[in-house]
């Protein structure tokens, strides 16, 4: 009689130490735990069980923790003929029929003039001529250029033209391909797909890559699916130009009673919560609450508005254990800096307060 009274002692002790919340550990918190006080008029904090029906409306909430992407030239692919630019080298043949001519010398035809470079300014120096300038032009246009120039000295001149790029009509390839290096424009024009192509293409071995653009002091960025899926996105390139191939770097965290709590990167463009928790390795099959998956996520307050987020502490809530709240997750995007609970279930916790009921023995206390 006296061990029964025991243990009944000591389940009720056991009781209480569960409801006070102490003594049995836990990965995560549950549900009602984390929500508690939010529904007060003056929380911090917004909650929102989303549905199937809310998710294209809260698509078109402000995005949050991305990088600059999708911001790329639009110039297209348009054949571009290369321009010469400061330090090219020039080398003229300047042909003259005339008997008594000033460039050629007595049975001389052509007078070569090799390797000159051009100068800062543009310019480059020819006899009877002067300091030309023919910067910016293609090869054709400064051929016509400098016979123009050559009129009032030598009418009759034909000049033949040839341009050796400098590192101002150079492209540097500086990461992420097989061959990393500094290639030269084509006199016709360079494509990013073409200039990747000569580098031996994009390493296989990276993550969802993304390809960079260094302008002129501007960056650009896109990810590499759609440059390769777009034509419009193979612009043409210009001397100057620096590309780099990198793996996405964008990222949330998912926790809680999930498979695995890491950190998971972007393997896509655009990524659902199921997809990453799919990439944690599910849920937890003996400890989450499927009715208990959240997105925490923080706006910054300029992002605060009447058809948007009302508080800067947002957290999400999907139910999969209805077949409209898994559709909400599998089309719910998660954004860079997000995190993704899985809620611990009140079962597990449960099944442990009656196996400490059924270990209890006589004696025990």
């Amino acid at each position: 009689m006296a061990g029964k009274s025991l243990r009944v002692i000591g389940a009720a002790m056991v009781c209480g130490l569960v409801l006070a919340g102490c003594s049995l550990p836990r990965g995560a918190p549950m549900q009602g735990e984390l929500l508690a006080g939010t529904d007060a008029a003056d929380s911090p904090i917004q909650v929102i069980a989303v549905s199937r029906a809310d998710v294209d409306r809260l698509r078109g909430w402000p995005a949050v923790g991305g990088e600059l992407r999708h911001r790329w030239p639009t110039a297209g692919a348009a054949v571009v003929e290369r321009r010469i630019r400061a330090g090219d080298r020039i080398s003229l043949a300047i042909w003259d029929s005339q008997p008594d001519s000033l460039v050629a010398a007595a049975g001389q035809r052509v007078v070569p003039i090799q390797n000159m470079a051009v100068s800062g300014s543009g310019s480059i120096f020819v006899p009877y001529a002067g300091d030309v300038r023919i910067a910016g032009q293609t090869a054709d246009e400064a051929r016509a250029t400098l016979q123009s120039a050559l009129a009032g000295s030598v009418p009759d001149a034909q000049v033949q033209l040839s341009v050796e790029p400098g590192d101002a009509n150079t492209i540097d390839i500086v990461t992420g391909v097989i061959t990393p290096g500094r290639i030269q424009v084509s006199p016709t024009g360079t494509t990013i797909l073409s200039a990747l192509a000569q580098s031996g293409g994009i390493a296989p071995v990276l993550r969802n890559p993304v390809v960079r653009l260094n302008r002129a002091g501007h960056a650009y960025a896109v990810p590499a699916r759609v440059l390769f899926s777009d034509p419009r996105k193979d612009i043409a390139l210009i001397g100057g130009d620096r590309v780099l191939v990198e793996e996405d770097q964008r990222s949330i965290v998912v926790f809680g009673a999930s498979g695995e709590q890491r950190t998971v990167f972007f393997d896509r463009e655009r990524m659902a919560v199921l997809d990453a928790l799919s990439q944690a390795g599910g849920l937890a099959e003996t400890r989450a609450d499927i009715e208990g998956v959240m997105v925490l996520r923080e706006y910054p307050r300029s992002a605060l508005r009447a058809d948007g987020p009302e508080r800067e502490a947002v957290v999400f809530t999907f139910d999969l254990s209805t077949a409209d709240g898994l559709f909400a997750a599998s089309n719910f995007g998660v954004m860079p800096g997000d995190v993704v609970l899985a809620t611990e279930s009140p079962l597990p916790l449960a099944a442990q307060i009656a196996g400490i009921f059924r270990n209890l023995r006589p004696g025990s206390f």
